[in-house]
């Protein structure tokens, strides 16, 4: 009995790690999604279609480099940056121009956009299915528990917590950061004192937009990359996101009752 019950908990242990792991993809894709959202007051919707490209950039790029681990180290890197100088180009080209709309016609527009990154990929890369394997450092698994947990889940769980680090010291401890928190509050006021609110806007989508492209590098081993990767995956960052800003307000709301 004791021996069946130990291999249950080792088993639930495993199963949320490896959930915890793969959580780390939507942690990842929320947080740029919740930074743009947060800021600029955009409702992207074409934030998926960007991890989608993220995805097939990373397919590329390891592809071209002949896979193994510097086809996979490369596409990580050059991956989101691709991303990020996609979403420059929109951003200065049509975004910028936009900030002052209403949320509704945001809403159309990046609805919009996500359908014409959707034909663009189907373009380039076709509807085919497309996969690439992770490097041999990270195939295997590590003995978590007593069971095995994948080498690549591992390495996911390590890299959320450097991503949500990088994002706090970013926000909170550098003078664009800053800048940025102060812009989403009073964007007029920021403007006022001789900021260029523009290009902290630009910057800020631009970093979203990476974080997007960096979801997608980074799921690109563990599963198919195909058309329609995107759908799923924005709805649950848009809950992740609204459930986010939920719980904090209902906590600030518990916590100004019980210190008044």
């Amino acid at each position: 009995m004791d021996f069946a019950t130990n291999i249950t908990a080792s088993g639930l242990a495993q199963q949320f790690l490896v959930g915890l792991s793969r959580t780390t993809i939507l942690f990842i894709v929320s947080s740029g999604l919740s930074l743009v959202l947060g800021v600029l007051r955009i409702p992207n919707i074409a934030h998926g279609s960007l991890y989608m490209i993220g995805a097939f950039l990373a397919y590329t790029i390891a592809t071209f480099a002949g896979g193994g681990s510097t086809g996979f180290w490369l596409a990580l890197v050059l991956a989101p940056l691709g991303v990020a100088l996609i979403s420059l180009v929109a951003e200065r080209g049509l975004f910028r121009h936009l900030y002052e709309r209403e949320h509704l016609m945001m809403l159309l527009f990046t609805f919009a956009l996500m359908l014409l990154f959707r034909d663009v990929v189907k373009l380039i890369w076709g509807s085919d299915y497309r996969s690439f394997s992770a490097p041999p450092i990270f195939q295997g698994s590590f003995m978590i528990f007593g069971l095995p947990l994948p080498r690549y889940n591992v390495f996911l769980l390590i890299v959320g917590p450097l991503v949500a680090v990088g994002l706090w010291l970013l926000i909170n401890k550098t003078k664009i950061g800053k800048i940025s928190r102060a812009a989403a509050v009073d964007r007029e006021m920021v403007g006022a004192v001789g900021i260029n609110v523009s290009r902290v806007f630009a910057f800020v989508f631009i970093i979203g937009c990476f974080l997007a492209g960096l979801g997608g590098a980074l799921v690109a081993p563990t599963q198919n990359i195909t058309q329609g990767m995107d759908h799923t995956l924005i709805m649950e960052a848009f809950l992740i996101v609204i459930i986010g800003v939920l719980a904090t307000s209902g906590a600030l709301c518990w916590g100004l009752s019980f210190s008044a």
